[in-house]
Parts: structure tokens; sequence; C-alpha cells
């Protein structure tokens, strides 16, 4: 199933917690290692078209956001055993690749992406210093097959606000991609 949107969880929300492992680094990383800061959190993979499209503007974003103070992470829950390539050597390859600039972790019980509510990939989650959402949508108007260029708009004016100490305006657009691939029974109730 493509085209599924963001959930758009309640602004307001505090992050919820995860340890997770890096398959980079074989550590754990939690929520813990991020208070204090801005934290995006997104939700990808490395199969999914509306991610590629997207990944390298969203790695020249890290680039030029973590720098000026913002954290991110991003998290893989798709099931491994229907989809290998998001599998979590496929994730070492990518991560590799592509120099993250940031930690990227496998959800293999899906329940962290379960916590945040993600529904597709890719689902963005922003939080201010204090851990409150503050934006949950889009990374901008492109797509694969349209025409608009990939420029992260939306987010950066998130990411801007959020660093100034103010709040993002709230009328967000649901991010857009594949649904997230839920292991079979596993799907959540929120989750068409």
């Amino acid at each position: 199933m493509a085209r599924t949107p963001s959930t758009m969880l309640e602004l307001g929300t505090p992050a919820p917690h995860f340890a997770l492992p890096e398959p980079l680094t074989g550590k754990t990383v939690s929520l813990d290692d991020f208070r204090g800061k801005p934290l995006l959190v997104v939700f990808m993979c490395n199969h999914c078209p509306y991610v590629l499209h997207i990944l390298d503007g969203l790695l020249d974003f890290a680039r030029e956001y973590i720098p000026k103070g913002l954290q991110m992470v991003a998290i893989n829950a798709n099931d491994v055993a229907n989809y290998p390539d998001d599998s979590p050597e496929k994730m070492v390859e990518m991560a590799r690749a592509k120099d993250f600039p940031f930690p990227y972790l496998f959800d293999e019980s899906q329940e962290i992406a379960k916590t945040y509510r993600a529904a597709c990939t890719p689902d963005f989650f922003l939080f201010d210093a204090d851990g409150k959402l503050v934006y949950r949508g889009q990374f901008d108007d492109a797509r694969p097959r349209n025409d608009a260029p990939v420029t992260g708009a939306d987010l950066r004016a998130a990411a801007d606000a959020v660093l100034r100490g103010e709040k993002p305006a709230e009328d967000q657009k649901p991010s857009l991609g594949c649904n997230i691939k839920w292991k079979a029974g596993n799907e959540p109730d929120y989750y068409g």
C-alpha cells in the first residue's frame, strides 16, 4: 500500500522513549542521549521510493542543521522478513554509502513506531528542547513522479522556528509515503 499519510500525532505530545540498536556501531541509542536540545525523529527505510526521492536532500538538511543545534535520529521499523532490503545489514550499507550524520536505528519489534504513531516512510517528528512535539509533517511537496523540487522547505521552516525558540506554524501538511511494513498481525489500531 503506497501513498500513506502521517497520523499527525497531537502537537505537544512528549517524545516517547526509545532505546534501540544502531546496526552500524552495535551501540544502543536512546531518547536520553538527546535530552535538552531539539530532536528530529525520522521513520524511514532503505527501499521506499518516497524516502529515496528525498534522501540526498534530507542528508543535506542534516549536515546543515545538526551543527546549528538540531539533533537527529532515524528509525527503521519495517518487517525485514518480507522486506530484506531493510535488514540491519542493508541499513549499515546505506549508512556507510551515504555517510549518515545521524544514528540509523532498527525497531525490530515495531513497538517504537507504534508509540510514535508512525504510519509511513518518511514520517517526521520534531520535538523542542523540552521534548514536546512541535512539528509532524512533510519534508516538502516533492514526491516521486511530481516535478516539485526537493528543498525540505516545510521541515526547514519548522526547524528554523524551533532553533529560534519559537513554535512552528500549526498549519502542517502530513508526510506522505509508503506504509510501514508491519509484521503480520502486528498492525496498529490507528493504522488503516
